[in-house]
């Protein structure tokens, strides 16, 4: 064949376009998202949401996979072992990516490495809650009475390594206290033994407490995040109190496999942020107990090596280590 300069420039327009064609394509198949818990945890409800409008946005659908167990190591594994199409994103959680790295012995994935991180979703400030007989209403009157006795005030998690644990772990090291951990098999059965008077104090989420708060049947001491939870402005920060500088919640964002197309990458964060940026969207957050966290995917990216880091303390402090 003989190319002539105006041969090779069309063939070059001809395989520009057709490149073209092929990113603007994407998604020409349903995408999954792979949820590492049940269906009705706090990831799971938050992932259905804006995958309903990605839904709607998109040209095919995107379908939540729930795949709970092995505190979601084993469906973190397949979400970074996916093919990078973007056909399978992971839905990568405070537990999953920021405290698996530091309390798994033999993980399954790389949590820095392993990853294209697209963009984080939903903060979910956590608190202190006690039960209403217990006499101290103040996180300074918690701290003074954990000093007074060290490890004899009961303190209900969800479980060991959960972000409700990590956080108390972390509230007792920066205000050198101790407290006699009591872990649950989840937040509900916690909660169950809180509301009974079984245990004075538990670590919760917002999204979790609220309704027992909104009802007098527990009281709201100090919430986790740097700032004030919007769902509970007269409650103060545990920073701003007894702890400068302590922050901690449970989050849940997006992630694909390494090696993501840009493309794909900027599409989904793009389509993500647009969302999460609705009014109506931020006010059903809200009122699920969360916080939208719209952002970029590098700001997601130092944002999940921020909680590796400080987790990672806490856990080597703790001494907190899970079997798997």
């Amino acid at each position: 064949m003989v190319w002539t300069r105006r041969g090779t420039l069309a063939a070059a327009a001809g395989m520009a376009a057709t490149g073209v064609k092929a990113q603007t394509a994407w998604p020409e198949k349903p995408v999954r998202i792979i949820v590492p818990f049940p269906p009705g945890q706090a990831a799971d409800i938050f992932t259905r949401l804006y995958a309903d409008e990605l839904s709607r946005r998109w040209p095919q659908r995107v379908v939540v996979e729930n795949r709970g167990g092995g505190a979601g190591a084993p469906a973190l594994e397949a979400g970074a072992r996916a093919a990078p199409d973007g056909y399978t994103l992971t839905a990568g959680t405070s537990g999953t990516l920021g405290v698996n790295p530091s309390v798994l012995p033999r993980l399954p994935y790389d949590a820095e490495k392993d990853f294209t991180f697209i963009g984080n979703v939903v903060v979910l400030p956590l608190l202190i809650v006690a039960h209403p007989n217990f006499p101290h209403r103040t996180a300074a009157e918690i701290v003074a009475a954990a000093k007074a006795t060290p490890g004899g005030i009961d303190l209900a998690t969800a479980g060991p390594a959960t972000s409700q644990h990590m956080s108390a772990e972390l509230f007792a090291h920066r205000t050198g206290t101790k407290f006699n951990m009591v872990h649950y098999r989840g937040s509900g059965p916690a909660m169950a033994d809180l509301l009974a008077g079984n245990v004075p104090l538990m670590f919760d989420s917002v999204a979790s407490a609220l309704g027992n708060i909104q009802a007098g049947k527990v009281v709201p001491v100090a919430v986790t995040t740097p700032d004030r939870a919007p769902q509970l402005p007269n409650v103060p920060t545990i920073a701003e109190t007894v702890a400068p500088g302590y922050g901690a919640y449970g989050w849940t964002g997006l992630c694909g496999p390494a090696g993501l197309p840009d493309a794909i990458t900027a599409k989904v964060n793009a389509d993500l942020n647009a969302i999460l940026r609705e009014p109506a969207m931020q006010a059903r957050f809200i009122e699920l107990g969360g916080t939208a966290a719209p952002g970029t995917p590098d700001e997601f990216g130092a944002f999940v090596r921020r909680e590796i880091t400080q987790w990672r303390d806490v856990a080597r402090i703790a001494n907190v280590r899970l079997e798997g």
